[in-house]
């Protein structure tokens, strides 16, 4: 794993991000995916320099994930080692069902609750948009 993965892993495992089961490295069909919530049936994967030259790859895999029915959430690794309150609040509030977000980068206002789904509010990103 890499050092954001690694970072990722500590606030997934053990149900600590609003009691939801993650599952790391996990096959799903051909893939093998960075993290996965099987009950929610969202995929996160952490992305490191090399994804920027195979976007067609990373498009087809997120393509056949989805198909599957899982929704992919796609990070870079500095956006996980730098804004990691953030990254955690897009996950949680994607479990939640409040948003379909494709990156964090917005002002993180409200608080993280780890153990409970206390983050509520407005949804921060519109539809689609990717900052």
């Amino acid at each position: 794993m890499t050092n954001a993965e690694r970072l990722l892993w500590q606030h997934l495992r053990n149900r600590e991000l609003g009691g939801y089961k993650f599952r790391r490295q996990r096959p799903v069909g051909p893939y093998i995916v960075d993290f996965v919530c099987l009950e929610k049936k969202l995929v996160i994967e952490v992305d490191g320099g090399q994804h920027a030259g195979q976007v067609e790859l990373d498009a087809k895999r997120s393509g056949y994930l989805e198909e599957k029915g899982y929704r992919v959430l796609r990070f870079w690794n500095n956006e996980v080692l730098k804004e990691t309150e953030s990254v955690l609040t897009v996950i949680l509030l994607s479990l939640d069902g409040n948003i379909t977000p494709l990156s964090p980068s917005f002002p993180l206002t409200p608080a993280l609750s780890r153990k409970g789904r206390g983050v509520g509010g407005a949804n921060p990103l519109p539809q689609g948009e990717r900052g």
